[in-house]
């Protein structure tokens, strides 16, 4: 039986992976919680899955937590030190981070210097420091399995190649947005931005994709996991979600994984790698999808997908400043403090005027994402 711990198990990706393990008790158990504020569904989920101790990362609801757990064996602690510090558990067989946005880098980054295989669901620790988590996963052998569905797409297309890579070709359902003017765009509202057609995600993926800056952020993430210049990866907009991404290798052949648009399957496919188990979820009917279509993104439109491209060219700490801008703004948006448009605007900023650091350290990095938060 392998042990999970899961960073962000109140999140999107956190609750669709306790349904995986719920199906297949079996085979996993789970060893670790970590959750942001909602200390209501943690102890829920600590109730029902036993875990040997739980993190609360808002130190402010650890009285709740412990006190409702009290009563069972379950260790319950509480702010970042103590999510880090217990990756170094040795039951953890794999590591599920889960955690959206920056704050997921340090106890990913403390997994694998442990050793531990990571199911890297947060893809902002890529974008923010690939070269450092890459290196990182490298000195201390330690297996990083993707979970974004795209990239667990190429990393399935990948499986038993040799090959050298021609170009990936990276799949984008376009969002809510898809086909809209900037004039419409200047308008559109929070409930809107949150309508996906396709996929159920958190609050903040679901923003970046309306926006494009989520494609933007996973062709960096897709850079470092997979070694192929960002100019080698294509963004395809795939409306359907049917496609999860494709390979094309050298002789010109393409390589595709399609499924239906439920983020469960790549959860579980990294869970129990290298094993394919049985999944209870809908089939692919063809039937539903007579036509599978696709179409170039709209980059004079939704800016933040060359945003994401100057980034990456740029290198150094620029991918950092972007996403730290990116975050700000996109909360800033939900709260209703600026409009849709202006989230690429602010972004643009950010990165025009930040200092430039070619070869950064983790120290500058963390020192970049604050300052830019900040300003």
């Amino acid at each position: 039986m392998k042990q999970i711990a899961i960073l962000g198990s109140t999140g999107s990706i956190g609750t669709q992976a306790l349904n995986v393990i719920r199906r297949h008790r079996d085979l996993f158990g789970v060893e670790v919680l970590c959750a942001g504020s909602n200390a209501d569904l943690l102890i829920e989920q600590a109730l029902e899955f036993q875990p040997n101790a739980v993190v609360i990362a808002d130190e402010g609801k650890y009285p709740i937590v412990r006190e409702a757990l009290s009563h069972s064996d379950i260790k319950v602690y509480a702010g970042e030190s103590s999510m880090i510090d217990l990756m170094e558990l040795p039951a953890i067989d794999i590591v599920l981070a889960a955690i959206v946005g920056f704050a997921g880098l340090k106890p990913t980054l403390h997994a694998l210097e442990q050793g531990k295989s990571v199911a890297l669901a947060n893809k902002e620790t890529m974008v923010v420091a690939g070269a450092i988590v890459t290196a990182t996963a490298e000195r201390y052998r330690a297996p990083i399995l993707p979970v974004d569905s795209e990239h667990s797409a190429i990393f399935q297309c990948l499986i038993g190649e040799a090959s050298p890579i021609d170009k990936i070709l990276l799949t984008a359902s376009g969002g809510p947005f898809r086909g809209m003017t900037r004039e419409k765009l200047a308008t559109v509202s929070l409930e809107q931005a949150l309508h996906h057609p396709n996929w159920s995600m958190g609050r903040k993926v679901t923003i970046d994709s309306a926006t494009l800056m989520n494609k933007g952020l996973e062709v960096i993430e897709a850079k470092w996991l997979f070694g192929v210049d960002a100019n080698d990866i294509e963004v395809l907009v795939h409306p359907q979600s049917v496609v999860h991404s494709m390979v094309q290798f050298q002789d010109g052949s393409v390589k595709a994984q399609l499924g239906v648009p439920t983020m469960e399957t790549p959860i579980q496919f990294a869970l129990s790698f290298p094993e394919r188990i049985e999944s209870f979820l809908p089939r692919l009917d063809f039937m539903q999808y007579p036509n599978l279509t696709f179409e170039r993104p709209d980059r004079n439109t939704f800016r933040c997908l060359d945003l994401a491209y100057q980034a990456i060219a740029r290198g150094g700490n620029m991918p950092c400043v972007m996403n730290a801008a990116n975050e700000v703004a996109v909360q800033q948006f939900i709260d209703g403090r600026i409009g849709f448009l202006d989230i690429a605007d602010h972004v643009e900023n950010a990165m025009q005027k930040a200092p430039f650091i070619p070869d950064p350290t983790l120290e500058d990095l963390l020192l970049t994402d604050k300052t830019i938060r900040k300003q």
